[in-house]
């Protein structure tokens, strides 16, 4: 019989199942033993140094961030040495074209273009024009890559003896960026630190909140599960203000186009319209199309296309009737064709295949018509959900699913790599409301929602809007939102970046206990004395262009459409089945775990990186 042997306390090893050294890792300790074992920076700071100058030796240099501004030795050591004071920058910016708020050494982004305007404007010495560490650089909040701000702060050490800083800060930055004011704080501030909390703003079209199409995959599933839930008078009650418009627009728009065209080709254009499957899933507005079908090659247009006569009824133009439920809308335009496909992602669409003619030359096969008279359909039915205006009802149960964002919640579900159990998941919410008046532009209507939090995680205000949407749009009983803090693993997709927007962060506390007068008097950190400007920049910069995109690229109709078409059965948890339908969906197809994690979550993360402290 084998013996054990003992193990002096004092032999054995510290650390988990291997790790042979012993050593214990900082995840392992205690928090008060955490703080005792601080990190050496110095020691850090100086073997990054000793490695760079290795590297220098060696000729293995890295080329320099782009938002550096190179100075010779000369420049550096002629240049006035100047005092610099400790200050909060208010600025406003709009995303498009941007890869998000935080620094980055390769890629183009607010806080580069910010950072080498303060330079120029020499708010920042030649010396310290190479490393936004040197002086103390802190951003309030790092929002995604589009997303905007009206208001924004950073904090960080600056030369303030010029009193026209701010204009000349603004003549070095293009019209998207914007300082409001710089403001002098104690030495202590930083602007992520001392936020009391957020104010973010979410712009969104009132057809996003339409039911699915009933010939939509999602569509079918829902009235299917609710059959069986025995809660088909329930999904009908919570769809009941929204019940005819699928019908409408079918009988006034969607059947006149399709008997113009000849039979054969009629019933094609009719069944291909939702058999496809979804090939992009997560929009964003600068997303790369999928790569999953190599048979196609996808195209971005933009321009209205003009077809030719398809067939049928002797090339007559066909009359359209506005739906009853549409009130003072403009006539739906069926001529121009937005090439914005549901299951193809924003704006692409697939190359007519071509085919060589008998006399060699390159022409237009016969599927070419097909493709058309799919890309005229899909126009008239974006055209007819724009033409929709909200009912009373609808907007009231918006409000009633948004309610139940208040408080302190488990938001796991509504942001990546977070555990159920894990206690940063707890964010607090102090007000989620929408707008009751929408606003009309360019024949849309939209809806303005503001959410108050403490804090916000990686996508997790644009998870919360997708939510929130499907509740509303899917018939969903409203206890699915409760669900949702639960311990179970939920897909949720991030609603397009384009609709969302920094306010403002909140400095209530300091404010409170630090702005006072006499010698050391600070002024307060807030955008109440550019108002106005910020205001114009809004409505110029960033409500525009939200409006314009989502006109050109119909931005919100493919993300909606495209998780209408989306046969993995993640959403089903939406149904009146809940979350069993999703579980029996993943056994059958044989993909993922009883825990939800299956392929599809993976699919609508595959752009994100990090988590804490990225807003939005």
């Amino acid at each position: 019989m084998e013996q054990s042997q003992t193990v002096e306390p004092s032999l054995r090893k510290v650390g988990g199942p291997g790790r042979g050294n012993g050593r214990r890792k900082r995840t392992d300790l205690g928090r008060s033993e955490w703080s005792r074992n601080a990190a050496d920076k110095r020691a850090r700071t100086e073997a990054t140094q000793e490695t760079t100058k290795r590297r220098k030796l060696n000729g293995d240099e890295r080329t320099p961030p782009i938002y550096v501004t190179k100075f010779s030795k000369d420049e550096i050591e002629a240049e006035e040495r100047k005092p610099k004071k400790k200050v909060a920058v208010m600025m406003g910016y709009s995303g498009s074209g941007y890869k998000g708020m935080q620094i980055n050494n390769d890629e183009k982004t607010i806080e580069g273009d910010l950072f080498k305007a303060l330079v120029a404007a020499g708010a920042i010495s030649k010396a310290n024009a190479d490393d936004p560490k040197k002086s103390s650089l802190v951003r309030c909040a790092r929002t995604d890559r589009g997303v905007h701000a009206a208001g924004n702060v950073i904090s960080l050490k600056m030369i303030l003896e010029d009193p026209d800083i701010i204009a000349k800060i603004n003549e070095h930055l293009s019209p998207q960026i914007r300082v409001w004011g710089v403001e002098q704080t104690n030495g202590s501030f930083s602007a992520y630190q001392l936020c009391d909390s957020r104010i973010y703003e979410y712009l969104i079209p009132t057809y996003c909140f339409l039911p699915p199409h009933p010939e939509s995959f999602l569509g079918k599933e829902l009235v299917k599960l609710a059959e069986e839930a025995g809660d088909s008078p329930g999904l009908e009650e919570r769809q009941h203000e929204v019940s005819t418009f699928w019908k409408e627009t079918e009988e006034n728009h969607v059947k006149p186009f399709l008997d113009s065209l000849s039979p054969k080709l009629s019933a094609s254009v009719h069944k291909a319209l939702y058999d496809a499957e979804p090939k992009v899933l997560d929009v964003e507005p600068d997303a790369e199309p999928a790569a999953s079908d190599t048979t196609t090659k996808p195209v971005e247009v933009q321009a209205a296309v003009e077809l030719p006569d398809l067939g049928g009824n002797d090339g007559q133009s066909v009359t359209h009737q506005e739906p009853s439920h549409v009130q003072n809308a403009e006539a739906i335009d069926t001529s121009k064709v937005v090439l914005s496909c549901p299951d193809s992602g924003r704006g692409l669409v697939e190359e007519p295949s071509m085919a060589k003619t008998p006399n060699g030359t390159e022409g237009r096969s016969p599927l070419s018509a097909l493709e058309e008279g799919l890309k005229k359909l899909k126009s008239i039915i974006v055209s007819a959900k724009k033409a929709y205006r909200i009912q009373p009802a609808r907007l009231a149960r918006v409000q009633s699913v948004l309610n139940h964002y208040i408080g302190t919640r488990n938001f796991h579900n509504y942001t990546i790599s977070k555990l159920p159990r894990d206690p940063s998941a707890k964010r607090v919410i102090k007000s989620f409301t929408v707008n009751p008046q929408p606003i009309l532009i360019n024949n849309t209507e939209w809806l303005s929602l503001k959410v108050h939090g403490q804090s916000f995680m990686m996508h997790q205000i644009r998870k919360m809007v997708t939510m929130a949407a499907l509740v509303v749009r899917c018939g969903c009983p409203e206890e699915r939102m409760k669900e949702s803090y639960g311990q179970e693993k939920l897909t949720i997709p991030k609603a397009p970046s384009l609709g969302l927007l920094l306010e403002r962060p909140v400095f209530e506390t300091y404010n409170r206990n630090v702005v006072r007068e006499g010698p050391h008097a600070r002024g307060e950190v807030g955008f109440e004395r550019s108002e106005k400007e910020v205001e114009e920049f809004k409505q110029k910069e960033i409500y525009e262009r939200i409006f314009r995109e989502e006109e050109r690229d119909d931005t919100f109709h493919s993300f909606f459409a495209s998780l209408d078409g989306m046969r993995w059965g993640d959403l089903l948890y939406l149904s009146s089945v809940g979350l069993p339908a999703v579980k029996k969906e993943i056994r059958k197809s044989g993909i993922g775990d009883a825990k939800g994690e299956n392929i599809q979550a993976v699919v609508l993360e595959e752009d994100s990186e990090g988590v804490d402290g990225q807003d939005g």
